[in-house]
């Protein structure tokens, strides 16, 4: 996982796997099939360990807004792990022309970020219907544009990372939101 992690899907060579796992090729396609079959396992542990962390930093909080902040703040917390082995999102660098490319891989992409709107946009709304948020507060478009937003920061992220400047940033966009 680590090693999709830094250097991702394309990045990643078979002989790289095949030493950091200390296997031979027969054994790999034997037991894990193909390197993309590897990878997906990759991303769902990524998401058991990482993902969970953001997933429970925005359902734990009494309200939505509290939620999208822990969100962010567990977001910058592992930008500025030194142990982390890249700026870059695992699931975010998963939006790449070479992941993209391949079909079955686009449609996970595309699951994956249907599923973290949907959770932005489940948690927002229930804090509209108890009257948290305006009545006329639209969590699906809200919860898109906080969901490009988190892609947009691994990848500022990577040119400059200053913890500061991104938290006022961000405190500026959710306020802007409403939350």
């Amino acid at each position: 996982m680590r090693l999709f992690w830094k250097h991702g899907y394309a990045g990643t060579g078979l002989r790289d796997l095949l030493k950091i796992m200390g296997i031979g090729e027969g054994s790999f396609y034997n037991t894990l099939k193909s390197k993309k079959q590897l990878y997906l396992a990759c991303v769902e542990r990524y998401e058991m360990t990482e993902g969970r962390k953001r997933a429970q930093a925005l359902l734990s909080a009494p309200t939505a807004s509290q939620g999208i902040r822990a969100l962010f703040g567990v977001v910058l917390d592992c930008l500025d792990d030194p142990q982390t082995p890249s700026r870059l999102c695992m699931s975010a660098a998963m939006a790449s022309e070479e992941v993209l490319s391949e079909p079955d891989l686009r449609q996970f992409v595309e699951d994956r970020e249907e599923k973290f709107q949907a959770s932005l946009a489940e948690r927002l709304s229930q804090d509209r219907d108890k009257g948290a948020l305006p009545a006329t507060f639209d969590p699906q478009t809200n919860a898109s544009i906080i969901a490009t937003y988190v892609q947009g920061i691994w990848r500022v992220a990577l040119v400059d990372f200053d913890r500061p400047r991104f938290e006022r940033q961000i405190d500026v966009f959710l306020t802007g939101l409403g939350l």
